[in-house]
This record gives structure tokens, C-alpha cells and sequence, in this order.
């Protein structure tokens, strides 16, 4: 099993599963998911990195909780709050943009509240409602909900997908700056090799279906000092690596 673990850390969040599958409508096993092994550092960020398809939501929602049919084990602090964004915003429609946060955030403080949303940009839309708001403010309200209840972890599955390069680049820059404040532990998968390298501490590399982990790559370079430059080198080899993985 590749065990990918950060060095001379205690981890927050330990991941072991062994195989992940699922019954297809064949009546044969769907086989997701084979020996995977990773940990997070307190503070650590780290993208999963895979070709569509291979199983990367489905590790999430294992690691979220959310489907515990699986062999295996996960160990992440019993008490610690869990943050989740998911692909589609999945905010209820008939609540404000503030009532939507709070509803996951009863006792967030004003204050704080504030604060999230003005670095969101969401200061002017606090009383819309989500019908009333483009994709990419829907996706700023979904990050503001995960952030509101102060996570010890931080799950994001593709939060900025089918948004245009200009505004992902400005939610990835507005992301990146509240994961520095709140040095929560986060992982995030995606397909755009440009966000792994621009958001991570570490990179993981997944093998197509059954997805398995076949390469990691830690980044040193603070994210605030990484250039266009300085990243190129590191983006050519994971999309060698995914390429030779395929």
C-alpha cells in the first residue's frame, strides 16, 4: 500500500482504505477504490489529483462520513468540526444568503460573519436569495457556509468547476487567503493541475479507476512567492506522472 504521510507530524486526519466498491445494475463489483493510504498535518493542505471518474469524490465522501461501506479505517479527532463544499452549491433556495450560512453556523458571532463575507465579496448579497445569485456568488456562499463553522478539517470536491478562468482564479486567491487566516487542515480535489500547485502543501497523484495513490508531491514554495516560473517545472512533471498513470 503507497502510504503518503507528512514526515515528523501528528496527523489530524488518517486515511486508510483498502478497497472501495460499488454493485453495478450488472450485478457486478464496481471496483472504486484500492489501497489508499495518506495522512494530514494540523494546517496542511493537500490536493487529490486524478483523471474523472477514478474515485476522488467518493474518497471525500468516505472521509466526510458519508459512506462507510468501504474496508477499511479513518481516523480523524472525534469531536473536530468537518467542512464540506461540494461540487454544486446545494444551497436551500427559500433562506437568504446569511440565513444559509447561519443555518450551518447558528452561534457564528456577527462580527466574524462579517469579516467572511466581505473577503467573500458577499457583503451586498447577504439578504438575496440563491435564485437571485450568479454561479459564482452561489459558490462564495458555499464557501462562506464551510468556513462559518470554524472546521478543524476543510473538504472541498472541485468548488470552483465550470466557473470562467478570471473567477476561479479570484475565488482560488479569496480560498487561499482564509485557509491562511483560520490554518485549517484541508483537502481538495480537482482536475486543474494550475489550482493544485497554486493552493497545496502537498500534491497527491491518483491512478486511473480503481484509484490508487502514485505519486506525491510536496511544494515548499510559500504560496504567496509562487510564480508562474517557479511553478512550471511542477506542473509538467505531475501531468507527466498523470499521463503515465493513464
Amino acid at each position: 500500500m503507497n502510504d503518503a504521510r507528512p514526515a515528523g507530524e501528528s496527523a489530524l486526519l488518517d486515511v486508510h482504505i483498502g478497497r472501495k466498491a460499488y454493485q453495478a445494475a450488472s450485478g457486478q463489483s464496481l471496483e472504486v477504490l484500492r489501497d489508499i493510504a495518506f495522512a494530514l498535518a494540523p494546517g496542511e493542505v493537500c490536493t487529490l489529483v486524478g483523471p474523472s471518474g477514478c474515485g476522488k469524490t467518493t474518497m471525500l465522501r468516505i472521509i466526510a462520513g458519508l459512506d462507510r461501506n468501504y474496508e477499511g479505517t479513518l481516523r480523524r479527532p472525534p469531536d473536530g468540526k468537518l467542512g464540506m463544499v461540494f461540487q454544486e452549491p446545494r444551497l436551500l433556495p427559500w433562506r437568504t444568503v446569511t440565513d444559509n450560512v447561519r443555518l450551518v453556523a447558528p452561534d457564528v458571532d456577527e462580527a466574524a460573519l462579517t469579516a467572511l463575507f466581505d473577503v467573500l465579496g458577499l457583503t451586498a448579497h447577504r439578504a438575496h436569495y440563491p435564485g437571485e445569485l450568479s454561479l459564482g456568488l452561489a459558490r462564495r456562499v458555499a464557501l462562506a457556509r464551510a468556513f462559518a463553522v470554524k472546521p478543524e478539517l476543510l473538504l472541498l470536491d472541485e468548488p470552483f468547476v465550470s466557473l470562467d478562468n478570471a473567477l476561479a482564479q479570484r475565488l482560488r486567491a479569496e480560498l487561499a487567503l482564509l485557509v491562511e487566516r483560520h490554518a485549517m487542515t484541508t483537502l481538495l480535489v480537482t482536475h486543474d493541475i494550475d489550482e493544485a500547485v497554486r493552493l497545496a502543501d502537498r500534491v497527491l497523484l491518483l491512478s486511473p479507476r480503481p484509484a490508487r495513490i502514485v505519486a506525491e508531491m510536496p511544494i515548499l514554495t510559500p504560496r504567496a512567492s509562487r510564480t508562474d516560473d517557479a511553478m512550471a517545472s511542477i506542473k509538467a512533471t505531475i501531468a507527466s506522472r498523470l499521463a503515465a498513470a493513464a
